[in-house]
């Protein structure tokens, strides 16, 4: 595996990282977290800290070192959390997440100097400020909170960029490093021993970092073992020889020293001993591996070169060690030690689980070129079935019990490989916290965010084209819906609005839901401002969902002061045509004083669907069985006439237009008479309800979705073409696109009747 690959799946984990981290804050901010969320957010900033290092990502390193110092302390409760502490670290986290970002793209690093100064300040026990205040601060006015904050100061000081260069100087660092006598005592302290092997430097490892954060953490390096290194004349470069011990004072956590190696595997373990009189045996957990001479690793240096496999060697019998987990030696106390022949002790954390729990929790990356072409296949195959049953069927085997089994196998290969490409959708649902936190700020107003259904699974490409639309129902529920704080109270309110975010499953769709309980649509103002637009006319007679939809209209808008909010008139008619390339569609409920609720219907996947196959003249076309409601032979009574020009259909007291679509599609000898044909109720996204006319409905079956943009080019009322089983080209309606199309050139010859 090449850097770039290594890189690009650090960039993914960074992202995972940072929603985990998000997630946690979000907790904190709501009051409802623990130490295990404190702890996960930690074990997110030090991940992306680990890989930043391993990688030469200097700005991206230093950021997360102090964002880490103050979670360390956050963890261990000696820096309270409060609201403006929870305020500073979704702060630093957007600022990690741009540090991230300009990793991945090579732009510039933010400017961080002043939040790196208010994390240290926070740390030193200071009140963090505002965020509006907080631009303003300067390194140099909290250099000395940062100097005095211990391994924070260590990032802050003059000259620590020219300390931390990346071209290692060996003699240097040892010159500058001298024994610290105060790590003797009581607590004593931990001895750590680094022994890179030849294998260190692969993948972009470098171990120089490692040690580096030791010092970081507060240790010093003691010695250096460079027994090892031969001649010029018999030097390999790519061999290892050096063995370094470092001591880390009593109060570093072990865990910390351990994670800084989380990268490193068995390449560059550590060999870590507590040593002193008073090392406790609180220290040692039951599991935990004991060295064969913890005596010689906590004798004076030079360090002789040690032998991992030696030191393993007496528990390897009892103690199961993970083959890719680096190896973690402490003492074990005297009371845990057991005889070789003895009960094994219990599993320790590095110890694999049961291979029915492993296996439950694996999860492998997949280059997502190869996905797609899997999909592809998978239609092909869809195809391929179709044409079977269609050729078996000219030859009375239609029916046979093979063929059905072949169906219900093809249904459940294509349900299969969809499901690979299948995403939860909390992690589009993951952005709006922070988006939330730019709008309150903007608005002035506190919005409540409430979601349900981020579990609920739809295709990866619709999840990655959800986030645009999804945004700008967002943005307007805030802008637009929700009251400002004094006008909630005036109208008994709480001060806070709520946003509600939710996702279902329905009926082969995905519903997603956007509800705020705001001042609902005011229906005058938009009529007011539709008729000043002339997008309608004054005399126009509209029903309430008419006058919703209105706000679906290119450049409509009733924002009275145009802002980087809203006021453009773009954004909800961006939202209708997003959702309606996606093969949605969008609707509106709204009551004044209580709020609105937005609500997209989408389908769970862009590559195959489930479709009616009819025929119309001398075209076979295919009706995307999302929008049918049902199909009927109408009776006499049922068909009304409207004028020379249009019928009706009478629905259970309900009437709606009947549409002939021979002329749409170009075909030829179409039935034209509704009582001769098939009506096919559909509901669509902005002209309500219709009865398509076709002659006859052929079958119901899955289909291949192929597009005409990519082949021909783009036709009205058609939404692409699939490969029926006979190997003809079928047209694929766009039911939205042809109703309102049809509906729209009606009316003028309705109103001339």
């Amino acid at each position: 595996m090449t850097n770039e690959e290594i890189q690009e799946i650090f960039f993914v984990e960074c992202e995972e990282a940072l929603a985990a981290a998000e997630g946690g804050l979000d907790d904190c901010r709501a009051g409802t977290h623990n130490s295990d969320t404190i702890n996960s957010i930690f074990r997110a900033v030090h991940s992306i800290k680990g890989g930043a290092g391993a990688f030469g990502f200097t700005a991206l390193q230093h950021f997360t070192h102090g964002f880490e110092t103050l979670l360390s302390d956050v963890r261990d409760e000696t820096v309270p959390i409060t609201d403006p502490l929870v305020g500073l670290m979704l702060r630093a986290l957007d600022t990690l997440g741009d540090h991230v970002g300009a990793a991945r793209d090579g732009g510039s690093a933010p400017d961080d100097a002043a939040l790196i100064a208010e994390l240290a300040a926070a740390q030193a026990g200071a009140e963090p400020a505002p965020a509006a205040s907080a631009a303003a601060a300067t390194p140099a006015a909290a250099a000395p909170d940062a100097a005095s904050s211990g391994a924070a100061g260590d990032d802050a000081g003059a000259g620590d960029d020219d300390a931390f260069d990346m071209n290692f100087d060996l003699d240097g660092l040892l010159d500058d490093i001298a024994a610290d006598e105060g790590f003797g005592g009581a607590d004593g302290y931990w001895q750590v021993v680094v022994h890179p092997t030849d294998k260190a430097l692969d993948n972009g490892g470098e171990p120089v970092l490692l040690m580096r954060e030791l010092l970081r953490l507060g240790g010093v390096c003691v010695s250096c073992d460079a027994a090892k290194v031969p001649t010029l004349d018999k030097f390999d470069a790519d061999h290892a020889y050096l063995v370094w011990e470092f001591q880390m004072p009593a109060s570093v956590d072990k865990v910390a020293i351990e994670e800084v190696f989380d990268f490193s595997g068995d390449d560059c373990a550590p060999v870590i001993t507590r040593v002193g009189a008073e090392a406790a045996a609180a220290d040692t957990a039951p599991g935990d591996v004991q060295p064969a001479a913890s005596g010689e690793l906590a004798a004076p240096m030079p360090v002789t070169r040690p032998e991992p496999a030696a030191a393993a060697a007496p528990v390897a019998a009892t103690v199961p060690v993970a083959a890719a987990a680096p190896l973690k030696i402490v003492p074990v106390a005297p009371e845990q030690a057991a005889p070789a022949a003895a009960a094994p002790p219990p599993a320790s954390p590095a110890a694999p689980a049961p291979t029915g729990a492993t296996t439950a929790n694996q999860t492998i990356r997949i280059d997502l070129a190869r996905l797609d072409r899997l999909i592809d296949s998978v239609g092909e195959l869809v195809i391929a079935q179709a044409m079977l049953a269609q050729r078996l069927s000219t030859h009375n085997l239609a029916g046979i019990e093979e063929l059905a089994m072949l169906d219900g196998l093809t249904r459940d290969i294509q349900e299969g490989a969809m499901g690979i490409r299948a995403q939860p959708i909390g992690s589009v649902f993951s952005r709006v916290p922070r988006m939330l936190r730019e709008l309150e700020g903007t608005t002035g107003k506190a919005v409540k965010l409430e979601m349900s259904g981020e579990a609920t699974e739809l295709d990866k490409t619709v999840i990655e084209r959800l986030g645009e639309p999804l945004t700008h129902l967002i943005r307007n529920a805030v802008d637009h819906g929700i009251e400002a704080g004094e006008e909630r109270l005036a109208a008994g309110k709480p001060e806070q609005g709520t946003l509600h975010l939710s996702a279902e499953h329905r009926g082969g769709r995905i519903l997603i839901k956007v509800r705020d309980d705001g001042k609902g649509i005011d229906r005058a103002r938009v009529f007011s401002k539709a008729v000043e637009k002339g997008l309608i006319a004054p005399d126009a007679h509209l029903s309430d969902e008419e006058i919703d939809n209105l706000i679906f209209a290119p450049g409509f808008s009733t924002a009275a002061v145009v802002s980087n909010v809203s006021g453009r008139g773009v954004y909800m008619d961006v939202v209708r045509q997003n959702v309606k390339d996606l093969g949605g569609r969008i609707t509106i409920e709204s009551v004044p004083g209580k709020g609105s609720t937005f609500t997209l219907a989408l389908p769970l996947t862009l590559a195959i669907s489930d479709g009616m196959i009819v025929t119309v003249g001398d075209q076979t076309l295919v009706v995307p069985l999302a929008h049918v409601v049902e199909s009927l032979r109408p009776q006499g009574p049922e068909v009304a006439k409207l004028g020379s020009h249009r019928e009706m259909l009478n629905v259970r007291g309900q009437f709606i237009p009947i549409l002939p679509i021979q002329d749409a599609v170009g075909a030829r000898g179409a039935v034209t008479s509704p009582k001769e044909g098939v009506l096919i109720v559909v509901d669509t996204e902005t002209a309500g309800q219709a009865a398509l006319l076709v002659d006859e409905i052929c079958d119901q079956r899955q289909f291949v979705i192929k597009s005409l943009d990519t082949h021909y080019r783009a036709i009205n009322g058609v939404a692409g073409a699939t490969i029926l089983g006979d190997g003809r080209v079928a047209l694929i309606l766009d039911v939205d696109g042809l109703v309102a199309s049809a509906v729209a050139s009606m009316a003028p010859l309705a109103e001339a009747a």
